[in-house]
């Protein structure tokens, strides 16, 4: 049966994390607390920062904790947002130092970028037709996909002071809407001021082939030019519902989850129907 890997993104992290990764990759909790500069699983509600590089170290746990027969019938991997990264570290992209490295710049600047602007926010649409009205949000009050996750859950991003007028008009078309408890409006144009800074750093690390072929939730279809997509994901929507959508096309039946929590397992089982899913 073929198979796909998935690596979660912020808003996964689960309270046993970090036990999971102490136990399992004791060397990897302490090369975090190096290129962090503190434990991030201490600071993990205190922001991207910590939430993202902490996230990523449970989740490549969790990869080198699969057993070598689920690894071996891995034809694909995929990740959402910063799970991007430890999909392409754990198919040879990437060191692991490197992917960390990217990770914890690319938490500090998001958690920066959003304190800047000072004024994004972020909102989910939730209902049966979610990402068919989408737009219908979206347009009239200049917000942006953020995150477009199931067929029943779509998040948009904009200025904070958008969003009660946003989920007003959800509400009219018979929509459920939540503004979230963030502090800035991820992936949209006002992570901007992080675009520069984290091209750099892309620039200066290096890759090479991957052992298996890894989706880009940026373009949904194999990665390309893994620089650019990792630099416009920054600003641009995760297309994950697409990504489940093209995996699943390639003949991909079972999905298995490989960090913490069970996110995108529930984002594939509402998605996808008769397909085999797992998490670790």
């Amino acid at each position: 049966m073929t198979s796909a890997l998935m690596f979660p993104g912020q808003g996964s992290q689960t309270e046993d994390m970090r036990d999971t990764v102490a136990q399992l990759r004791p060397d990897l909790l302490a090369l975090a607390c190096e290129v962090v500069g503190e434990d991030p699983f201490l600071q993990v509600e205190h922001g991207t920062a910590y939430a993202q590089p902490a996230i990523f170290c449970a989740s490549l746990a969790g990869y080198g904790a699969l057993d070598a027969a689920t690894r071996a019938a891995a034809s694909y991997m995929a990740g959402h947002s910063l799970g991007e990264i430890g999909a392409l570290v754990a198919a040879g992209a990437l060191s692991e130092r490197d992917g960390l490295e990217l990770v914890a710049l690319r938490g500090r600047l998001m958690q920066e970028a959003g304190e800047t602007a000072g004024d994004g926010g972020m909102i989910a649409l939730l209902g049966a037709e979610a990402a068919a009205r989408a737009s219908e949000v979206a347009q009239p009050h200049g917000l942006a996909v953020a995150n477009d996750n199931s067929p029943q859950q779509v998040v948009l991003s904009g200025l904070r002071s958008s969003l009660p007028a946003a989920e007003a008009t959800a509400r009219a078309i018979g929509l459920r809407a939540m503004i979230l408890p963030v502090t800035g409006a991820f992936h949209s144009p006002l992570m901007a001021s992080a675009v520069a800074p984290f091209r750099q750093a892309l620039d200066r690390v290096e890759l090479r082939p991957t052992a298996v072929t890894v989706v880009s939730a940026v373009t949904a279809m194999p990665f390309d030019d893994v620089r650019a997509r990792l630099v416009e994901a920054l600003i641009g929507p995760v297309r994950w519902r697409e990504v489940l959508l093209y995996l699943h096309a390639r003949g991909v039946r079972r999905f298995v989850e490989v960090g913490p929590g069970k996110v995108l397992t529930g984002l594939a089982k509402r998605t996808l129907k008769e397909v085999e899913l797992a998490s670790v």
